[in-house]
């Protein structure tokens, strides 16, 4: 019996692998008081459903909201080449345990992620690792921007990403002429980290001497994240291409951006929406570092305008991991990243909680935001035939974030101490239950992701031979 003759026999039978039971669940239609039913990994049916059907496993979900899976498209694992920081395993069981059911990982590892075999190399490190779905992003850059159409199309690659600034060797990319190549090859939405590299470099001697993290965003400024993006725009326009601005961190970039949304999508963070300077470098001195800079008040509350008319498309963590020793470092010598896979959903529920954003908005941020600007095959929402991608939270559970709860190899976060309302409680995977009531179940079984937009592993194989 092969697997469509199975799953029309489980229909007939009304027998589910997984039935969630009783609770509140964000369908297309809103938020409905019903169960789902998940077969092979798929949501075959929703409605009254635990007097007719019968179930190898059964989540009982009341008092529960059933979001579709959380989808954070920005993460860097470090793996390979910086593993003290961070790997594959630790990244993503700390996803599953914080209610993310997939990411996107980025280029910047070592070796970077350019060709071919190094997104292979990367596909097999997470299998049999991985706690959730995954796809890896290629680097664009000088060295491959003529085979970009091409490296974009391979199974398991999320896309290019440009780095206009914060980046080294091949993966800087800010050069006029480059970046216009880079552009010009290929067809899916190209992702940007936006700063000025050639203003960074003669503003650093701001705070060379000074020592002072406070600096931060007097360094890495308005204008020279506002320059990137403008320049980034123009190119984009110019060659017809899609953009993703990453991590916006301005109001001024806010502005810009609401004059091009039909093709370009934004993404902000946690963190940009969280903390806010000059406060969070006085509490956490580098440990509130990052590119771009956390900014004061006036950018965050521009950020939340953002979301509140619709500019905002995702909500990605820029999970960046460094060791405590590294982050200790006398500014500016202190990298720039912090953990934020495992804080995304629990930070952005407790602002759902203090009214900020309704839970609604968050799914459109997190799950079908997401699936919908990158084109993921069955992935970002709670519909028939989807993949049984789930993340069950509570709303009114209180929490205290704390550093021993992180599963990073670093071991913290900027946000502990922090008390929070809104938990995930269980994390499902294609209707695989891999956190149930908060604790790891099973083992690793995540799978890459599969574009629309990205040829079959047939066709790319025969465009690659």
């Amino acid at each position: 019996m092969n697997n469509a003759d199975t799953l029309s026999r489980r229909l007939e039978l009304r027998h589910a692998d997984l039935l969630i039971e009783g609770g509140t669940v964000l369908t297309p239609n809103g938020a409905e008081r019903i169960d789902l039913a998940c077969v092979q990994g798929c949501i075959v049916a929703l409605g009254d459903l635990r007097l007719d059907w019968s179930a190898q496993t059964r989540i009982e979900a009341s008092g529960l909201h059933v979001l579709p899976g959380v989808i954070d498209s920005q993460v860097h694992f470090r793996e390979p080449g910086l593993m003290h920081k961070e790997n594959l395993e630790a990244g993503t069981r700390g996803a599953v345990l914080g209610g993310v059911t997939a990411v996107f990982e980025m280029p910047n590892t070592s070796p970077l992620t350019l060709w071919e075999e190094d997104l292979q190399a990367k596909l097999e490190a997470a299998r049999g690792r991985a706690w959730c779905d995954h796809a890896f992003y290629i680097g664009g850059s000088a060295a491959n921007a003529d085979q970009l159409s091409v490296l974009e199309n391979l199974p398991g690659c999320a896309g290019v990403k440009v780095f206009m600034g914060s980046s080294f060797g091949d993966l800087l990319a800010d050069d006029e002429a480059v970046l216009r190549r880079i552009l010009s090859q290929g067809r899916r939405r190209l992702a940007v980290h936006a700063e000025d590299e050639a203003r960074l470099r003669q503003r650093k001697a701001l705070v060379e001497t000074s020592g002072d993290v406070r600096q931060h965003p007097e360094w890495r400024d308005v204008e020279s994240a506002l320059m990137a993006t403008r320049r980034i725009l123009r190119l984009a326009a110019e060659t017809g291409r899609r953009l993703h601005v990453l991590h916006v961190s301005t109001a001024e970039e806010m502005t810009l951006l609401a004059q091009h949304k039909r093709r370009v999508t934004v993404e902000v963070t946690p963190h940009h929406l969280t903390l806010c300077a000059p406060d969070c470098y006085e509490r956490l001195g580098s440990l509130a570092q990052m590119n771009p800079p956390v900014r004061d008040q006036r950018h965050q509350d521009a950020l939340w305008r953002a979301i509140q008319d619709g500019l905002v498309d995702v909500i990605g963590s820029d999970h960046a991991p460094h060791t405590l020793q590294e982050k200790a470092k006398p500014y500016p010598q202190s990298p720039s990243g912090m953990t934020g896979v495992q804080t995304l959903l629990p930070v952005m529920l407790n602002h759902v909680h203090a009214g900020r954003l309704s839970l609604e908005r968050l799914v459109d941020l997190t799950s079908a935001g997401p699936a919908r600007i990158f084109g993921l095959e069955g992935k970002g929402r709670i519909s028939l035939g989807f993949d049984a991608d789930l993340t069950l939270v509570d709303l009114s559970a209180r929490r205290t974030i704390r550093n021993d709860w992180i599963a990073s190899c670093s071991g913290w976060t900027p946000y502990n101490d922090l008390n929070v309302t809104g938990w995930p409680i269980h994390t499902i995977i294609r209707g695989q239950v891999v956190v149930r009531d908060e604790v790891l179940s099973g083992q690793p079984q995540g799978e890459p992701l599969r574009f629309l937009e990205a040829w079959s592993d047939a066709k790319a194989e025969e465009k690659l031979s």
